[in-house]
């Protein structure tokens, strides 16, 4: 089972790099009109859009105009793939498997457009947003004021670094991807997130001056690192909580 959720998550990824670029490029039929060449336009046929296997078997080229394609297309499905199979891992072919899986396609699509463009669709969040509510209160899990509490920390905390200081220091989206977290984590495990988060924010920025690629005044789009930290602590929370307790108790 594990194998056919991982080429199901194949699929999916494949589909999440379509709303990718349809929502980047502002085009309002995300879900119509056939798969093109970014670079040349060209329409795709069904063999260059098998995923993964497409992008090995040409190369990383497009068959038309030989130009590369991005490694955004393999990475995406590949980690979408992985995602799903993880999830099933964890929570078994479930109710929750489901909800999870649905949410993580939605953060995977927040994490690149956030990448991309440093910008994410609000669309995407609202939407995510609307699904973790409509699911804490069908199945009161996590808890409605453990969710409340997460969004209202997350949320909270991010728009007080948003607003005082107008987008300098985060952007209007990390507040919204921060509600979805505390609501899709509740409390305590959104201060998993946080921590995480800000810890692989740091690193990561570290390494990048250090490289020269980035300055001290270079802005970084904060949205991924978040996103990251949500994925490891739906699937290490409860584990990195009880090492922490048990350290300080």
């Amino acid at each position: 089972m594990m194998y056919l959720l991982f080429i199901l998550g194949l699929s999916v990824g494949s589909f999440l790099n379509v709303v990718i670029l349809r929502l980047e490029k502002g085009e309002g039929g995300i879900l119509a009109g056939r798969s093109r060449c970014p670079k040349c336009g060209k329409i795709l046929k069904w063999f260059e859009l098998i995923p993964l296997v497409s992008f090995l078997i040409q190369g990383g080229k497009c068959r038309s105009c030989k130009k590369p394609i991005s490694f955004q297309y393999p990475l995406v499905e590949f980690f979408t793939g992985l995602l799903f199979s993880f999830l099933y891992w964890r929570f078994g072919l479930t109710l929750q498997f489901g909800f999870l899986a649905v949410i993580s396609s939605l953060l995977v699509i927040l994490f690149v457009s956030d990448l991309r463009t440093q910008m994410i669709p609000d669309i995407v969040a609202y939407i995510g947003i609307g699904l973790a509510l409509f699911y804490i209160l069908i199945t009161h899990y996590p808890l409605p004021i453990n969710a409340a509490l997460g969004a209202a920390l997350a949320g909270g905390f991010f728009a007080l670094l948003v607003y005082p200081s107008h987008e300098k220091w985060m952007g209007k989206g990390d507040v919204k991807i921060g509600v979805l977290t505390g609501l899709l984590l509740g409390y305590p495990q959104v201060l998993v997130a946080l921590f995480l988060s800000f810890t692989l924010g740091a690193f990561v920025g570290l390494i990048l001056i250090a490289t020269k690629r980035k300055t001290l005044k270079s802005q970084v789009p904060f949205g991924p690192f978040l996103i990251t930290a949500t994925f490891v602590t739906i699937f290490l929370g409860e584990k990195i909580l009880e090492w922490y307790l048990g350290t300080v108790i």
